[in-house]
């Protein structure tokens, strides 16, 4: 079953939760007016944006953002969504857009003063700090009296973590990544991480098991997925243990050694750093009936 939830966050500034949960392909359609700047978040599974009548299409994968802006022409947005696939969308105005980066629009490329009227399209990937927020949006039970505030918030934070420069200024056009080859052994040592994370390799383990030396493994993941190797992998075992909490199936104990820690108080402690709560706390806040 397919559904949209459109949520007004300010004027000039929505968000919206595309989901199907279904066996069929879900489409969704809306006006996007010439002066709105769109972003796309592909959480999971295949979405495909159709422009000009079914003449042109965008895909939106698994894990990767799109950016769009036309000021000389509406966008209008009409959505494809695949069976099992959950998009987010932000559609803001380039006004208010403006107003939030005034001064790095030297930085933000399409902000610049040299392509303030021209088209603009970007494709990239979306890190495990972008992840968390946009899961956050899909599984947070909120009062309705706090939703739009919380929304809000997670909005602008999602565009934070959108712009954010972690990486080195030096590396920003590395040859390396030119290499799809490269990118596709980067990938499957993040693959390779996850399979594994109760007890991951070592970084020169690793590196050897995807036939690349330790300094392009380093180097490469970051610029990929804007993390260290470890660094992704903690943000990514927290988050799943968020999930498996999430399920009601597991107790904290459970949950801690599922990800790899062998005792409660490591998992709590690490736990609390990443979402400055315990895993305790964060079940009650979820299930207020908890003991």
């Amino acid at each position: 079953m397919g559904s949209q939830e459109i949520i007004k966050i300010e004027d000039d500034f929505i968000l919206i939760r595309f989901q199907n949960d279904g066996t069929d392909a879900f489409q969704a359609q809306r006006e996007v007016s010439s002066g709105l700047i769109q972003f796309h978040f592909g959480l999971k599974g295949n979405a495909k944006f159709i422009f000009n009548q079914g003449n042109y299409a965008l895909e939106l994968k698994e894990e990767k953002s799109l950016l769009l802006y036309n000021p000389q022409k509406e966008l209008p947005l009409n959505l494809e969504l695949a069976p099992n696939s959950w998009v987010i969308s932000v559609i803001i105005s380039i006004k208010k857009f403006h107003a939030l980066f005034s001064t790095e629009a030297d930085y933000i490329t399409f902000l610049s003063a040299d392509n303030k009227d021209k088209k603009y399209y970007n494709e990239g990937n979306i890190s495990p700090s972008m992840a968390i927020v946009l899961s956050q949006l899909f599984h947070y039970s909120l009062h309705p009296s706090i939703k739009n505030l919380y929304y809000k918030g997670k909005g602008y934070e999602l565009l934070s973590l959108y712009f954010n420069r972690t990486e080195d200024p030096n590396a920003e056009q590395c040859p390396f990544l030119i290499d799809e080859d490269n990118v596709m052994k980067i990938r499957k040592a993040k693959e390779i991480i996850i399979a594994n994370m109760a007890e991951p390799p070592g970084l020169q383990e690793l590196a050897d098991e995807i036939g690349l030396n330790l300094k392009k493994l380093k180097m490469g993941f970051k610029q990929i997925y804007g993390d260290t190797v470890y660094g992704f992998l903690f943000d990514y075992k927290m988050d799943f243990a968020r999930k498996l909490l999430d399920s009601g199936s597991y107790n904290v104990n459970e949950v801690g050694l599922k990800i790899g820690y062998s005792t409660g108080s490591h998992f709590i402690a690490a736990f609390k750093k990443k979402f400055a709560t315990t895993p305790k706390k964060y079940l009650m806040s979820i299930n207020p009936n908890m003991q």
